[in-house]
């Protein structure tokens, strides 16, 4: 059984009496350990893919099994609680607290979930030290880096150990460079086992993962476009000795 199954899903926004349909009956699976990306231009519906696949919005009709959970029905409290048990979100502007410590801010997802404090303080500087992090502990996040404040938000979005991490566009409020290490850290989590997905606009982005799924007009596009994928930048890379074509 895959990680995430939807069936036919599909999201339809009315307005006065215009129809939109932001999915289109879309199905798609998701295996566990898989590092990939959604990939799309601006009004595609890759972020309603996102904030469905994500248990942050129900679709109008088809069907979503989440690790096992149908979940298409869900209460709003109910998706609350998937959310917090089993998905990490990171976003493109950092969404930490200003007020609170880096520490603090990685434990908030276990206050939710009613964790101890001692254990929530071990995880959470256990989480910081698996993005290399844990020396800027009790920072505040003004006195971070915008890579230190992204890596914070990737520590805090793995503390509950979440079977699942969406990154919306998380490269997209840092420079090249610091982007480039934060793409580094994910192909690292992801060599862990753990799920990724990347939700981009961004060839350069897409291009680092294995799988990538794109985004036109609601529905999942059966040929890749290879320029929006970023593949039209990837080398062949030769393999037992045969030269790349």
């Amino acid at each position: 059984m895959s990680l995430v199954e939807l069936r036919n899903v599909s999201k339809i926004y009315r307005l006065g009496e215009e129809e939109i349909r932001a999915l289109d009956d879309v199905s798609l699976d998701i295996e566990s350990g898989e590092f990939i990306s959604i990939i799309g231009p601006s009004g595609s519906g890759k972020s309603t893919l996102m904030h469905i696949l994500g248990c942050l919005d129900s679709p109008t009709s088809g069907t979503i099994r989440l690790d096992g959970t149908m979940i298409e029905k869900a209460t709003a409290r109910e998706l609350a609680g998937i959310r917090n048990r089993k998905i990490g979100f990171v976003f493109q502007f950092f969404n930490l607290l200003p007020k609170l410590n880096v520490v603090q801010n990685v434990e908030l997802p276990m206050i939710y979930s009613g964790i101890p404090s001692k254990e929530r303080r071990e995880r959470a500087m256990a989480s910081l030290e698996a993005v290399g992090l844990a020396n800027r502990a009790k920072h505040r996040p003004s006195q971070l880096s915008g890579g230190q404040q992204q890596r914070a938000a990737i520590a805090r979005a793995l503390v509950n150990s979440p079977r699942l991490v969406f990154a919306d566009e998380p490269t997209g409020n840092l420079d090249s460079h610091t982007g480039e290490a934060i793409l580094q850290l994910f192909r690292k989590l992801s060599t862990e086992g753990r799920t990724i997905v990347l939700v981009t606009h961004d060839p350069e982005i897409a291009a680092v993962t294995p799988r990538r799924i794109e985004i036109r007009d609601g529905k999942i596009a059966v040929k890749i476009d290879l320029a929006l994928a970023g593949l039209d930048r990837v080398k062949p890379v030769a393999t037992a000795g045969v030269p790349p074509s």
